[in-house]
Order: structure tokens, then C-alpha cells, then sequence
């Protein structure tokens, strides 16, 4: 008895597609190998589940299966046995998704079921991920340095089919070239990968002696990375196609650069913008001053307003770091910071002292307006 794909979402069949995304992401959810490890039942829930969306998400294919025209069998019912040519378990719904199955010629001189020719499927290879340290003017200026990447490629002698030279990939045994074994459980069969191939539908008998068979061998490659202006720490390069090699001919992968900045002694990166503390003394604050400060070409000269207050900011735009992926720069922020001495000597301890005596006024006297006075002690 096949599945009904609906039932298997739990959705209706006029369900829309958005219904059936959150169907599916629900379930998927739920019986991920990752929250049940070991557990097989929801391992074979999840590629139920899984096989069930590969046909309802794809508008064509749902329809087809509407239709009952595309595993054969009545509408919406999966491929029903009273159907000829039908597929009786999610197996063969892969099978026929995926082009697994060759049909045979039938009659008195034709072959069912069998299978053609084996070819491996090409397999991407994975992405890399390697850090790279760089200074901070690197990092604002942009560079090109020296990268040593460990990674794979496509093995020389058996260029990458992993059979010995001369020979190739046979038909799997076990599961007839399909990629998948079929298990029945209660109503359902339920489809796995096939222990022998691992899914790939041809094992290697004769495999090369260089890769063992893999297709890939170890090795090192050097790049020369250019690192564009503006980078953060933490932020990726993308080097298309400088990942590990792919098996049985496939793709390499991509290699992602990450940087790590070395910190600035003076500047500090906030998003877009940089930031710069800078000292100012009191009477330069109190009475104004114009006062030099870093950028990231030189140095400029900005003036500080008499009465500033510690913790003012001024900004100059466009001096900042580069906009990686738009125009333009960001801002460099610098923030005035009164400095105050730990110790003072006797000619400053002086000086403050008279000072203290012309200011005038309390200026935490704001602080209580409007509070009552206490109380008399014994009242």
C-alpha cells in the first residue's frame, strides 16, 4: 500500500504551498537525525517526511501526482498498485524522481527491470573555511597575502573515477543499481540508502591505489588572496571553486578566507564607523582649543568648543573605513574625554585649590530640587 503524500505532511491536498512548507518544516524539525540520534524510527520518519515535500513543493511534479501520472496509479494516491507501472513505496518514488530506475523492454525477448549501464553521479566537493591574520591598516587599505590551504584534488591517476585505470564502476549488488533499500514498516515501506553503495548505486571492485577508491588525494595549495579595504573582523572572502575537490568528477567547492583584524591602539571599529578617544585637559575644555587628532591619512586639527563637557563627540564624515559592497566611507568619531591626574604636586595641588575657591556655585545643587529636607534626629 503506497503513502499518500498529504497524509504524510498531515495537510489537505487543496493545501498552498506555504501550508506545505510549514508542514514540513515542522515535521523535518521534529524527527531530525541530529535530535534523535540512534533512533531509527525517526530517522525513517524524516525521509518520509523529506520525500513527501521533494514532490508537493515542486508545483509540476505535484501536479503530475494530482494526476496520478507521475508514479502512476490513481490521483493523489501515490501510485496505487491497481495502476500498471505503478510504484508501490517511497523507494520507487525516489527511484523515478531521481531517474535511478531504467525500465526494461518487455515481451517474449525484452528484460525487466533491467538496469543500464552504471554511471557514478557526480558529487560537489565541500567548501573550506581557513582564518588569516592581517593589521589593522591591512584592513582599511585592502592587501594581497600569502594563503597555505590543506585540501583535496582530483586524484592524478584515476582521474577522479576512483577505479583503477582500465577498469570501472560495477552495478551495486545489493540494491541493483537503485541507491536505496526498501524496509517495510506497518503500512508503509520505507526507503534507506543502501548499506553496501552508501546511496550511490555502483560500488568500486578494483578500486585505484592512489585514493583508495575516494577519487580525491590530499594536498596543499598556495593562494594569493586579495583582501578587499573595508573588511571587519570576522568577515569572509569567498574564493570560488578553491575548495576541496569533488568526487567522481564533480565540483570543487568554494574556500571561504576569514580575517582576523590585529586591534588598533587608537582606533576602535564601531559597525561602519571608527571611534577615537581623545584627551583634552580642563582648561582646554573650559576654555576652548583647538587640538590634533589621528586619521587614517594623517592628522587633522579640530576645535574644541569652550565649556565641552567629558564624553562629547565630534565627527568627521567620510574619513572612516571603506563601505565594503557600496560607495563611499564611513565617519570617524572622536570623543573628548577630559584628563583628569592621579596625583597632583604641591604647585598643582595649589593651583586647584585657588581655583576651587573663585568657582562659583554647587553644581550638584540641581540634584535636590523639589526633595524634602530630613528630619530632625530625635523627632
Amino acid at each position: 500500500m503506497a503513502a499518500d503524500l498529504y497524509k504524510v505532511l498531515g495537510v489537505e491536498k487543496k493545501a498552498t504551498q506555504e501550508e506545505i512548507k510549514k508542514a514540513y518544516r515542522k515535521l523535518a524539525r521534529q524527527y531530525h537525525p541530529d535530535r534523535n540520534p540512534g533512533d531509527a524510527k525517526a530517522e525513517a520518519r524524516f525521509k518520509e517526511v523529506s520525500g513527501a515535500y521533494d514532490v508537493l513543493s515542486d508545483p509540476d511534479k505535484r501536479k503530475q501526482y494530482d494526476r496520478g501520472s507521475l508514479f502512476g496509479g490513481s490521483p493523489g494516491s501515490g501510485g496505487g498498485g491497481a495502476a500498471p507501472g505503478g510504484f508501490s513505496d517511497l523507494g520507487d518514488i525516489f527511484s523515478n524522481l531521481f531517474g535511478d530506475r531504467v525500465p526494461g523492454g518487455g515481451g517474449p525477448t525484452g528484460t525487466s527491470g533491467r538496469q543500464a549501464p552504471p554511471r557514478q553521479r557526480p558529487e560537489r566537493g565541500g567548501d573550506l573555511e581557513v582564518e588569516t591574520q592581517i593589521t589593522f591598516a591591512q584592513a582599511m587599505e585592502g592587501a594581497q597575502i600569502p594563503l597555505t590551504v590543506p585540501t583535496s584534488q582530483g586524484c592524478p591517476t584515476c582521474h577522479g573515477t576512483g577505479a583503477r585505470p582500465g577498469t570501472a564502476a560495477q552495478i551495486c549488488p545489493k540494491c541493483a543499481g537503485r541507491g536505496i533499500e526498501a524496509e517495510g514498516q506497518g503500512l508503509f515501506s520505507i526507503s534507506q540508502p543502501c548499506s553496501r553503495c552508501h546511496g550511490a548505486g555502483t560500488v568500486i571492485e578494483d578500486p585505484c591505489g592512489t585514493c583508495q577508491g575516494s577519487g580525491v588525494t590530499r594536498t596543499v595549495k598556495k593562494y594569493r588572496v586579495n583582501i578587499p579595504a573595508g573588511v571587519k573582523d570576522g568577515s569572509k572572502v569567498r574564493l570560488a571553486g578553491k575548495g576541496a575537490a569533488g568526487r567522481h568528477q564533480g565540483a570543487a567547492g568554494d574556500l571561504f578566507v576569514i580575517t582576523r583584524v590585529v586591534p588598533s591602539a587608537v582606533f576602535v571599529r564601531k559597525g561602519e564607523h571608527l571611534e577615537v578617544e581623545v584627551p583634552i585637559t580642563f582648561p582646554e575644555a573650559a576654555r576652548g582649543a583647538e587640538v590634533e587628532v589621528p586619521t587614517l591619512s594623517g592628522t587633522k586639527r579640530l576645535r574644541v568648543p569652550a565649556g565641552t563637557r567629558s564624553g562629547t563627540v565630534q565627527r568627521l564624515r567620510g574619513e572612516g573605513p571603506p563601505r565594503l559592497g557600496a560607495k563611499g566611507r564611513g565617519d570617524i568619531h572622536y570623543r573628548f574625554v577630559i584628563d583628569v591626574p592621579a596625583s597632583l604636586s604641591q604647585e598643582q595641588s595649589e593651583a586647584v585649590d585657588k581655583l576651587s575657591e573663585v568657582m562659583n556655585g554647587d553644581p550638584r545643587s540641581g540634584l535636590f530640587q523639589g526633595t524634602p529636607e530630613p528630619e530632625p534626629a530625635g523627632s
